[in-house]
């Protein structure tokens, strides 16, 4: 019975979890082999300085303004000890751009590199450069009302212990969370727990629909997710010259623990009023603009207005890389007209991100701008797709105004006018782009060997890939050596010349997370893909407010249909701690998820706590624990439970991206 019981145990722990190994994965930087820019590259970069107005300094003087006080050791560590933001790494950026850095990005980057807390105006303030993302604290009437706690409980806290050093002392009685992207609510708990929110009748202020998009954003697809997240923010990628330098929204992203806090007030309509603390609010309710959930705020007696991501200082993602939902570039332009029209008079601009606009010309200006970025990827878009061009064409064709393209604010330092292009086509015309032949191409591996024959063979191919590469035609031997790469994945000249490819387009890359994806891929190619996926204990606080139906729908994209196919299997799974119980059934190869009684008839029932659930399924709770917990118990069969959990996936998100 014992022997049985830890063998169910063991398939659920796996099928939970996944077997992900236990290495490190902690490259010595000095063994990259990150090539040096070739004289390509220098030209490519020199010409961006001739091309831009870079003697407009006022972004410094505004990203400077008001500082209070700087932090000269900003490293925050995780509970582990690892260091989870370190800006002193940084602290190389500076003077004038070196050749393997497009001076756009570098200048964006030395923006981004300025970080303390700052005095927006009176009772304003802002800390940044603790994290990807800023904080605000608003002085009322009896204490701070904070905007955006940042990415992780680590960060959180680390900024505002370094704002108390310098504020007043008074009690937290306000959040807000202005969207449902975790860098601007995960650092919650940094700042306030849930039982101090409660005591104290702390008011948190969120959009209409943002637990439910702050919570399962990412759940479903979160693995796949995961993995290519860490191309776009260049995880394991250390700060240098032929390395990280910057993301363009904000220096980095942090990885440690997040949290989230449950909303007492709600946005959800336009204009809508507030008073919290003595201080007079102005809400705009935007929701699928940057974020499903989103609100921006004016604040009236200030002339200031919070624009929150829906406008920041660079071009940002309709499509984000790491895989999402295209956004409605549309609806978003036309939420930045709706706020010229409401708050035209503001004399401040803040946000989520980057540094703030002062006076009344600059601000409206900042936001036409902001405006006309997006409608006129749209519009252009459109037109260009109606008249018959499919989306690589248009990205090649579509080119910003002069008036939009010299404001450093809508330079693509994160999004693209490239891939926002593309973006907007797929938004209308989904992925196929109406010719014959992209309706049904073979899969990559096999197209990629039939290109290597049919160009006379890999040795053929990669004397004229060297060849390109010796003219600079990177753009064009990156997309043959592809081929190649995928055709023969053991041939070490080809990965080597393709991986030194990536890096004079990732030196080339105006966009930090272009940048970042280059470099990556050049990096994976010379040193393979990681041994784990994505820690998911630091969400343990964010799991425990999600849905658990979420879990399930997660568990059905998980099934594998030609292991199910014939089997017919209903389980029970109780949550006792909560008084909830589910009903899976599988059939015709599809997993569905019922709440409600269990079925007296299922094949097996399973019944644990809300609590070991989610340490299970985080990794948390080990076999022994779970062996010998009164938290979790069985009934039916044993071997149809057994039979029900082998059938799921276990994924690792360590798969291959830049090989087959």
């Amino acid at each position: 019975m014992i022997k049985s019981a830890i063998a169910l145990i063991l398939v659920f722990l796996i099928f939970l979890t996944g077997c992900v190994k236990k290495l490190p994965y902690a490259p010595d930087a000095d063994a990259r082999g990150n090539t040096a820019p070739t004289e390509f590259t220098k030209e490519k970069n020199r010409r961006v300085v001739e091309e831009l107005p870079f003697d407009d300094t006022r972004s410094f003087d505004e990203c400077r303004k008001g500082l209070i006080a700087g932090d000269p050791d900003l490293r925050v560590h995780d509970p582990e000890g690892n260091i989870i933001w370190n800006q002193p790494a940084y602290e190389f950026i500076t003077g004038d751009a070196p050749d393997s850095v497009n001076p756009s990005l570098w200048r964006q980057a030395k923006l981004n590199s300025i970080h303390g807390l700052f005095k927006v105006t009176d009772d304003i303030y802002q800390l940044r450069g603790f994290c990807l993302s800023n904080m605000t604290v608003i002085e009322g009437n009896t204490g701070w009302i904070i905007i955006d706690p940042l990415t992780t409980k680590e960060t959180s806290m680390r900024a505002f212990s370094f704002a108390k050093t310098h504020l007043k002392e008074k009690p937290v009685v306000a959040m807000i969370f202005t969207h449902s992207h975790i860098d601007h609510f995960g650092g919650a708990l940094g700042i306030l727990s849930a039982e101090e929110v409660k005591k104290n009748n702390v008011r948190i202020v969120v959009p209409k629909g943002f637990m439910e998009e702050a919570t399962s954003e990412n759940v479903i697809a979160g693995i796949g997710m995961g993995r290519r997240a860490a191309y776009q923010f260049g995880k394991h990628l250390v700060p240098g010259i032929r390395s990280h330098v910057d993301d363009g929204l904000g220096k980095s992203v942090p990885f440690g623990s997040f949290g989230i806090l449950q909303p007492t007030d709600i946005v959800d309509r336009t204009p809508q009023e507030m008073t919290i603390d003595g201080v007079n609010f102005i809400f705009q309710y935007a929701p699928e603009s940057e974020a499903p959930a989103e609100l921006t705020f004016y604040l009236p007696d200030k002339n200031a207005y919070c624009g929150a991501e829906v406008v920041s200082r660079n071009m940002h993602n309709i499509y984000t890389l790491r895989g999402a939902k295209v956004r409605d570039a549309l609806k978003w332009s036309n939420y930045i007209d709706e706020a010229i029209t409401l708050f035209g008079d503001a004399d401040i601009y803040f946000g989520s991100h980057h540094w703030p606009i002062w006076g009344n010309d600059r601000v409206v200006d900042f936001l036409k701008k902001q405006r006309d970025l997006y409608k006129y990827i749209h519009d252009q878009t459109v037109r260009l797709a109606n008249a018959g061009y499919t989306p690589r064409e248009i990205s090649e064709r579509i080119k910003l105004p002069s008036s939009l393209s010299n404001s450093f604010s809508n330079r693509g330092y994160y999004g693209t006018l490239k891939h926002n292009s593309k973006a907007v086509y797929q938004a209308y015309f989904g992925w196929y782009d109406a010719n014959p032949a992209n309706l049904d191409p073979l899969p990559p591996e096999e197209s990629a060997k039939r290109y290597i024959d049919y160009m006379g063979g890999a040795d053929q191919v990669l004397s004229k890939a060297g060849a390109a590469y010796g003219d600079g035609d990177y753009r064009w031997v990156a997309e043959v050596l592809n081929h190649l790469v995928f055709a023969d994945p053991d041939n070490v000249k080809a990965k080597t010349l393709l991986a030194d490819t990536y890096d004079q387009l990732g030196y080339q890359s105006e966009s930090g997370v272009w940048r970042n994806v280059y470099l990556m891929g050049a990096y994976e190619l010379r040193h393979g893909a990681p041994d784990k996926g994505v820690n998911v204990a630091g969400f343990y606080d964010v799991l425990k407010q999600t849905p658990i139906s979420r879990f399930f729908d997660s568990m059905a994209v998980r099934l594998d249909g030609p292991a199910a196919e014939g089997e017919n299997l209903v389980v029970n799974i109780v949550f006792k701690d909560i008084n909830e119980s589910y009903v899976l059934t599988v059939e015709n190869s599809v997993l569905h998820h019922k709440k409600g009684d269990p079925d007296p008839d299922a094949d097996a029932t399973l019944t644990l706590t809300h609590d070991l659930f989610l340490k299970m399924a985080i990794g948390k709770a080990g076999v022994k624990d779970t062996i010998f917990s009164d938290d979790l118990e069985t009934s039916g069969s044993r071997i149809d439970l057994v039979r029900f959990f082998l059938m799921f996936d276990k994924p690792k998100g360590i798969f291959n991206i830049v090989t087959p």
